[in-house]
C-alpha cells in the first residue's frame, strides 16, 4: 500500500506539473496586461506600475542580446516531473564540438512543442551533460518579450525571440559553443499535427539555412518522435458551419498573436477521461549529425538552395534511421511540403 501511495503521489505531481503550464502563463500574462494599467490609473499603488514600465524600458533589448538565463530555474525539480509525465527523452547521435556555433532545427512543431521545451529550455533531460560546453537558446515568438514578468520568466530558461537580430547576436557576438534551437515549421505546422502524421513544412522554409550561411553556424537536424501523438486534433469537414467558424478563429489568432488556433483534445485529470492535458505518450528528440556550413556574408539563392537540399537529405536520413525504434512503422515516410 505504501508503494502504491508513492506511485499515486508521483503521478499526481507529474500531472500537476503539466497542468500548471497554461494557468501560469495566463496569470503571468494578466499581470502586465491588466494590473499595471489598473494600478497606474485607479489605485494609490501607481508607483509599482511606473517601476515595472521603467524596468521594461531599461531592459528592452536584453532578450535580443543573449537574454538572462538562470541555471537555478532550468534545474527546477518541477521540470523533472514534467518530463516524466510523458516521458520525454533526449538522444545524441553525434558530439557537438564547443569550437563551433549551431542551429538545431527541430521537427515537427506539434501542438505545443513539449519535446523542444523540456529538452532545450530546461535541464530535465540533462542537456548540459549530454552536450557539454554547449549553451542552448530556444527561439519563440517575439511578442512574448513585450510583457513584463513573462519576459523575465522565459529568458531565465534560455528562451529568445526567433528573430534574425536575436539569433544572429547569439551566433556571432558571443564565443563559440552556442546553439539556437528553431522549430522550423512554426505555428502553421501545428495544424498538420495529429497522431500517425509525419508531415512537416520545410520546402519553402529557407531562412534558417540563410542564417547559417551568414554566420557560419553548423546546421543540426533534430526530430521529436511522438510529438504528434500526445494530442488529437480535429479538422471539421469543409462546407459545415463549424468549419467556417474554425477558419475564422484560426485566421484571427494567426493575425493577432502569430499562433494557429488548433482544435485539439487529450486526456483529463485521470488517464481514461477527456480533457486538454496531453496523453502520457513518450516523446524522444533525436539530435543528428552537424552539417558543416561555410560562412558567406551574402549567400546567393543557388547556395542557399544547395545547403537547404543537403539539410533535407540529412533530416530524411535521421528520420529513417530512428523511426522504427521510436514507434513508427517501417513503411512510414517523412512528408515534406
Amino acid at each position: 500500500m505504501a508503494s502504491l501511495s508513492r506511485l499515486d503521489l508521483r503521478e499526481c505531481l507529474q500531472t500537476l506539473s503539466v497542468l500548471q503550464w497554461l494557468p501560469v502563463y495566463i496569470f503571468l500574462g494578466m499581470i502586465p496586461v491588466f494590473l499595471i494599467p489598473y494600478f497606474l490609473v485607479f489605485t494609490k499603488f501607481w508607483i509599482l506600475s511606473v517601476l515595472a514600465l521603467a524596468w521594461l524600458a531599461y531592459d528592452w533589448n536584453t532578450h535580443c542580446q543573449g537574454g538572462r538565463r538562470s541555471a537555478w530555474v532550468r534545474n527546477w525539480t518541477l521540470w523533472k516531473y514534467f518530463q516524466n509525465y510523458f516521458p520525454i527523452k533526449l538522444v545524441k547521435t553525434h558530439d557537438l564540438s564547443p569550437k563551433h556555433n549551431y542551429i538545431i532545427a527541430n521537427h515537427p512543431h506539434g501542438i505545443v512543442s513539449y519535446g523542444v521545451f523540456i529538452n532545450f529550455a530546461t535541464e530535465a533531460t540533462s542537456f548540459a551533460r549530454i552536450f557539454p560546453a554547449i549553451t542552448p537558446s530556444v527561439g519563440t515568438l517575439e511578442w512574448i518579450f513585450w510583457l513584463p514578468i513573462v519576459r523575465d520568466y522565459v529568458m531565465s530558461m534560455g528562451v529568445c525571440p526567433v528573430s534574425g537580430l536575436a539569433l544572429k547576436y547569439l551566433l556571432t557576438q558571443k564565443s563559440a559553443g552556442n546553439a539556437v534551437v528553431i522549430v522550423v515549421g512554426g505555428a502553421a505546422e501545428a495544424l498538420l499535427c495529429r497522431p500517425g502524421a509525419s508531415t512537416i513544412y520545410l520546402k519553402e522554409r529557407k531562412g534558417f539555412v540563410k542564417l547559417a550561411l551568414k554566420t557560419g553556424a553548423y546546421l543540426v537536424p533534430s526530430y521529436s518522435f511522438g510529438e504528434n501523438e500526445v494530442h488529437n486534433q480535429e479538422t471539421f469537414p469543409e462546407g459545415t458551419w463549424i468549419r467556417f467558424f474554425q477558419k475564422i478563429f484560426q485566421a484571427t489568432f494567426k493575425k493577432i498573436l502569430g499562433l494557429n488556433f488548433c482544435t485539439f483534445h487529450g486526456r483529463g485529470l485521470t488517464r481514461e477521461s477527456w480533457g486538454f492535458l496531453p496523453f502520457n505518450r513518450p516523446i524522444t528528440t533525436v539530435v543528428g549529425e552537424p552539417l558543416p556550413i561555410p560562412k558567406i556574408k551574402k549567400p546567393d539563392k543557388t547556395t542557399v538552395d544547395k545547403y537547404h537540399a543537403l539539410y533535407i537529405d540529412a533530416l530524411r536520413k535521421l528520420f529513417d534511421q530512428h523511426k522504427v525504434q521510436y514507434g513508427l512503422p517501417e513503411s512510414q515516410e517523412l512528408t515534406i511540403i
